[in-house]
């Protein structure tokens, strides 16, 4: 991947070696990583600051409600989180579980599956600005001019004079800067504000509508799918 944007990594494990084999793997894919030795620290870097990645040794005091914490505790993005553990049970919120003993090769393969789920969060939830002027149509066929402020994989923000209602489903057809073609957009109001700002989830999207959507925000992303042999 190119340095543009690097992801940040907290491994919270009191085990020298399991952190070295960790920071070994990361350290290859351009992962900033950052070690604490409590569950009570971790809380608190990850309160104060981004962490897209989360490995967690089971054995550590307080493992369990760390986990807990961070899912009921604050208004973040669940980081991708991955435990290092003996057991079999995969704990709820955690994307990957790796099993003790943790070996390079076993660690490589986990921090790659790890990788490419950071990659499809940033791809959703991370939204390019932009600034298209579109009509868009209700439900009940009425015209209403909206700009599109920003669009992600996962729906698109809008400035509007127009009273839009929570819930409402819009038609727009959407031609972004050097695609190839205009895309069909069906989007759903999840909430709207005074100063006429909305924020939409999409709803449906043809299938060839949306690769050229993915291809484009692709394009924009600093960040590069992994292809380094580990």
């Amino acid at each position: 991947m190119t340095a543009d944007l690097a992801f940040e990594c907290l491994v919270v494990s009191q085990d020298l070696a399991i952190r070295k084999v960790v920071g070994r793997s990361l350290r290859k894919m351009c992962v900033s990583t950052s070690h604490c030795l409590t569950a009570a620290k971790a809380f608190e870097t990850i309160r104060r600051g981004h962490t897209d990645l989360l490995v967690i040794d089971s054995d550590g005091e307080g493992s369990v409600e760390l986990l807990n914490d961070i899912r009921n505790g604050g208004k973040w993005r669940m980081p991708t989180t991955v435990v290092i553990s003996a057991a079999n049970a995969v704990p709820a919120g955690v994307q990957l579980l790796v099993r003790k003993p943790l070996t390079p090769e076993s660690c490589a393969r986990s921090m790659r599956d790890a990788y490419s789920q950071m990659l499809l969060d940033y791809r959703r939830y991370v939204r390019r600005a932009v600034m298209l002027s579109v009509v868009a149509t209700r439900d009940d066929g009425q015209d209403v001019s909206v700009t599109i402020s920003n669009i992600s994989d996962g729906g698109i923000g809008l400035d509007t004079k127009a009273e839009l209602v929570a819930g409402e489903v819009l038609t727009l057809r959407v031609t972004l800067p050097s695609a190839p073609r205009e895309i069909l957009i069906h989007a759903r109001v999840l909430w709207t504000r005074q100063d006429g700002r909305a924020g939409c989830t999409f709803m449906r999207i043809p299938p060839i509508d949306l690769i050229i959507l993915h291809e484009w925000l692709k394009a924009k992303s600093p960040v590069k799918p992994l292809t380094t042999n580990l």
